[in-house]
């Protein structure tokens, strides 16, 4: 018992860094990088790098020429105008200098400093997203190979794993949360950090659930509505504030912890006390994942570059992702024996 109570205290002990974060000045207020700016949004050019936006207006109607010259609609599509070029190359040469002058990289509108690729703001953690979402994908299918194929099914072909339905909603919400991730890594506006914030809080919420369901064994359906009820009431009232009130990234930011915290606490106790033939998986999976998340809160700037504290956090994701879907299959095995022994 002394042992399980030390993994307990190990759990909520180390799940505390999740309250803490870094901060770092903003360049966006450096004199020298605003009057950069202004100066290109005039002349469309930075030094000898200009740019074909600045001859547009903000509806992509050409500012000097014939009325049909437009905007291509691809540029539109991406919303890369006149201002995100002037500000990201303005933000490119004022680093360059910052770093001739042995002066340390700093945030720009709340953001570490990144090379673009083809477009892509961020393209090391859209590469790592795309690859979570893949193993997810892999993971997923795995599972529902096994449950339906080479498990024993019940005589009305459901399947003896009570949790399967749960297991399914949880592939899609969370392969949802992987590719709006993408997205917004790929091109950072308003609507795509919507999108992602509102499926990463559908994500975090219902693996809470999951959590609470399947620790505690709950399966009475009031219980469940019980348990549900006020998750998603929190989960929903978060969305609407940053849909039509705040779209403030702190505060998504510490809700998101705040429940993955208490996520992990309540895996951890139920990890420490059951008797699962794959206990240790799950353990595992939990010290991992308070590792990535303590690791995403380490803000450092990125490295030559494209690699960054939130590059290397989706890239833990990818292991996590196969071991979390490691653990479910045994557990599903592990259940349906346990109905199968209780049937006989």
């Amino acid at each position: 018992m002394a042992r399980n109570q030390r993994w307990v205290l190990l759990i909520v002990v180390v799940s505390l860094c999740l309250v803490s974060a870094l901060e770092a000045s903003d360049g966006d207020s450096d004199p020298l990088y605003k009057s950069c700016v202004e100066q290109c949004q005039k002349t469309g050019c930075v030094g000898d790098t200009c740019f074909q936006n600045c001859k547009f207006s903000a509806d992509g109607k050409v500012i000097d020429g014939p009325w049909y010259m437009q905007e291509p609609l691809y540029l539109r599509w991406k919303q890369w105008d006149c201002q995100s070029d002037c500000q990201y190359e303005c933000m490119m040469t004022r680093e360059e200098e910052r770093r001739r002058n042995g002066e340390r990289p700093t945030k720009y509108f709340g953001k570490w400093p990144l090379k673009h690729v083809y477009g892509i703001q961020e393209p090391v953690s859209v590469a790592f997203s795309a690859l979570d979402l893949a193993m997810q994908f892999q993971g997923w299918v795995s599972y529902f190979i096994l449950v339906y194929y080479k498990l024993p099914l019940q005589p009305n072909r459901k399947t003896y794993y009570e949790y399967n339905g749960l297991m399914h909603i949880y592939a899609i919400i969370v392969m949802n949360s992987l590719f709006w991730s993408g997205i917004c890594h790929s091109r950072d506006v308003e609507l795509t950090e919507r999108l992602d914030y509102s499926s990463a809080t559908v994500l975090a919420a219902f693996t809470l659930i999951l959590a609470t369901l399947r620790s505690f064994s709950i399966h009475d359906q009031s219980v469940k509505i019980m348990v549900t009820a006020p998750i998603l009431a929190v989960a929903a009232t978060h969305i609407l504030y940053l849909n039509f009130y705040n779209l403030d990234e702190g505060l998504h930011r510490k809700v998101i912890f705040g429940i993955g915290g208490i996520e992990i606490v309540v895996w951890g106790i139920w990890a420490a006390l059951t008797s699962h033939p794959s206990k240790w998986k799950l353990r595992s999976f939990l010290m991992l994942s308070i590792l990535t998340m303590c690791l995403r809160m380490l803000d450092f700037p990125p490295y030559k570059g494209y690699i960054d504290a939130h590059a290397l956090w989706r890239a833990a994701g990818i292991p996590l992702s196969y071991i979390w879907w490691s653990f479910v299959c045994d557990d599903a095995v592990f259940r349906t024996t346990v109905h199968l022994k209780k049937s006989k």
